[in-house]
């Protein structure tokens, strides 16, 4: 894959050439640039296969970048050292980002699934999405990416029922009654879920706060759900739940 740099620190430039060359041989790098400008004319230039970018430049942001540039048919791994800037919208549209310092691990995993992508010459519907987002019209409903073995589904958060743990996995319950699982784990859904009404009602359940019937005080507390689901409330989440049904 023919890949470009986008880091304001020319250090972290270096270390990611580094890393990339030892523990990532399916990747070249044929250019990097530490400003948005230029990385803006590279990335025309040479339309790569994948862009690393960090989300914060002097000169502007990564998403700013992202909406100015041309040529858009990349993958794209974002790199912060800030894990609130920017990280809602990028898990919305499930595509990859990595924290510094970078883990290889996370590294090498992010690219795998880049090089599959680019591989299969799927368009970048992930990147479209995740500008579509960052725009904030309220005029559009509001969907969440969910990454499945063979596809990604772009669901409306408004049609989520609830969302239950299942290990590192989770299912997505709807309310015209499909179930959807995915490969992460419901910490990371109930960290961006929570702005839309959805309440942790337990470790291993997050419910959608419009469909709450009415909350059962037997056998511990849990909520009715309109369409006949009964959520558990742990002891610890009683007063958070209370509070956000108040």
């Amino acid at each position: 894959m023919r890949a470009i740099i986008v880091d304001d620190e020319p250090a972290n430039t270096e270390n990611l050439q580094v890393l990339l060359s030892r523990y990532c041989p399916a990747v070249k790098v044929i250019a990097s640039a530490n400003n948005k400008e230029a990385a803006i004319a590279l990335i025309d230039l040479h339309q790569p296969d994948l862009l690393l970018l960090d989300i914060q430049l002097d000169s502007g942001s990564g998403f700013d970048l992202l909406k100015q540039v041309a040529f858009k048919s990349f993958e794209v791994i974002f790199i912060t050292a800030f894990d609130y800037y920017g990280i809602p919208a990028i898990k919305f549209a499930a595509l990859d980002y990595l924290l510094k310092p970078i883990d290889i691990d996370e590294l090498v995993g992010a690219v795998a699934k880049a090089e599959v992508k680019v591989i299969s010459k799927q368009s970048n519907h992930q990147l479209e999405f995740l500008l579509n987002h960052l725009k904030k019209d309220v005029t559009v409903p509001v969907k969440i990416a969910l990454p499945q073995q063979k596809e990604i589904r772009y669901v409306v958060v408004d049609t989520i029922l609830r969302c239950e743990a299942a290990n590192t996995y989770t299912f997505f319950y709807l309310i015209n009654g499909d179930k959807i699982l995915v490969s992460k784990a419901l910490k990371e859904y109930s960290d961006i879920l929570q702005q839309y009404g959805f309440i942790r009602t337990h470790q291993s359940h997050l419910v959608n706060g419009r469909f709450v019937k009415s909350w059962i005080k037997e056998d511990g507390g849990s909520l009715l759900l309109d369409n006949g689901d009964q959520i558990p409330i742990s002891k610890i989440n009683k007063d958070k739940v209370r509070a956000a049904l108040t």
